[in-house]
């Protein structure tokens, strides 16, 4: 069983980002202060030793699916047709009889989450003529009960489509309505038919409410970056900079040189921002470019162990090593950008305005038994301690929540 996870007032004796050793104090569950770790000052009350070991901000799961995953139940084989539509109707003809969505399952995924460093998430929750609004209080319920060792953002997300399915854009409507941060999409092109008309649903819906839009876009080449373009001329029109976010975007990754570098450049004058999932197999998002050109880029999971596929563990550092490996990062630099991708960069996808190991931050704090950072990121060590909101929620692989 859980125990009582402990209040830190000083995290004494880590490392941020690898540098000199420092003391970490903590109020209301922000670091108030970073100092030069004294070894002669008397511990404090509410003070947890990190041994010299290397502090990272909490990773910070981008863009994730907490409402699909059978985590923690016996093992379901993979069945069903491939490709995005045979997904959709693999999981939708079995979703129920795993109780998905549901909060024992989502609690299970979450505190793996935790177990593993990620103290902040972005999750997609399915919003459909199936289940209507149920998942979007799953995972509420869930994020409650786990005490604020978990953040999480909401996307209401249409994986069955928008326009195709009447009644899903005022399911969207409703749950931007009851407290969605963001609403999503879906392939407005191969899978709705009408890209302008699903995107025309969703800007209306984020200008009504004041709330975000993502977009999971997967249609590849120019189908795709002219998704992106009418993305981008609506978020001009709408004074929505920086609440726009397409996610997988694979395109981006696909396009001549040239072509490539001007609509990176469009979307950073926009403000869109890019979510991956470092896949196997598709093109590399340019991320130097991207981040050069302003568009902010985070990291996430997808789908854990669910209906769509057995794969993912939840572990966002042992994703960072993946993403360095399929970007080429071999440079301490490079490989420094990548874990910030993962975590303080990713600060805006989570609605926080600073994620880092910083005074007014979060105290959201992962130590790691490495070297230095391009260590901590291509071996993705255990995690020795994850404090979130100044307590510590996981030793040494033990969930404390």
């Amino acid at each position: 069983m859980p125990s009582t996870p402990t209040t830190v007032t000083v995290l004494r004796d880590v490392r941020p980002w690898g540098g000199q050793r420092a003391d970490l104090h903590v109020a209301d569950g922000l670091i108030t202060a970073v100092v030069p770790h004294d070894p002669a000052a008397a511990p404090a009350d509410g003070t947890v030793e990190g041994g010299g070991l290397l502090a990272l901000p909490g990773l910070v799961n981008a863009h994730a699916h907490v409402d699909k995953s059978w985590w923690g139940k016996p093992w379901v084989s993979y069945g069903g047709e491939g490709g995005t539509q045979g997904r959709i109707a693999h999981e939708r003809a079995h979703r129920d009889e795993l109780g998905i969505p549901g909060v024992d399952v989502t609690l299970a995924v979450l505190r793996e989450s935790v177990r593993t460093g990620t103290t902040a998430v972005r999750t997609h929750v399915d919003v459909d003529l199936g289940v209507g609004l149920r998942g979007l209080e799953v995972v509420r319920e869930a994020v409650a009960t786990l005490g604020g060792a978990v953040h999480a953002e909401i996307v209401a997300f249409p994986q069955d489509g928008v326009l195709r399915r009447p009644g899903v854009l005022e399911l969207l409507d409703q749950a931007a309505a009851a407290g969605a941060q963001h609403v999503g999409g879906l392939d407005p092109a191969s899978i709705d038919r009408d890209p302008v008309g699903q995107l025309d649903g969703l800007f209306a819906i984020a200008e009504r409410h004041g709330v975000g839009i993502d977009v999971h876009l997967h249609d590849g080449g120019e189908l795709g970056a002219f998704q992106i373009e009418l993305m981008i001329d609506r978020t001009v029109r709408a004074g929505l900079q920086g609440r726009v976010n397409v996610a997988h975007g694979f395109a981006v990754g696909q396009l001549p040189v040239a072509r490539q570098a001007d609509l990176v450049a469009a979307m950073g004058e926009a403000g869109i921002t890019m979510t991956t999932v470092a896949p196997i197999g598709a093109a590399p998002l340019p991320l130097h470019a991207l981040r050069a050109a302003g568009v902010d880029v985070g990291l996430g999971t997808d789908g854990i162990r669910d209906l769509w596929s057995p794969y993912g563990t939840g572990d966002l550092l042992a994703l960072t090593t993946q993403l360095a490996r399929l970007s080429g990062f071999r440079h301490d630099e490079d490989l420094v950008t990548a874990a910030r991708i993962a975590s303080s960069d990713a600060a805006r996808f989570v609605g926080r305005d600073v994620h880092d190991l910083v005074p007014g931050a979060p105290a959201d704090v992962v130590l790691v038994d490495a070297e230095n950072v391009p260590d901590a990121v291509v071996r993705a060590p255990r995690r020795a301690l994850v404090v979130a909101g100044g307590r510590v929620v996981a030793r040494d692989g033990d969930v404390l929540v």
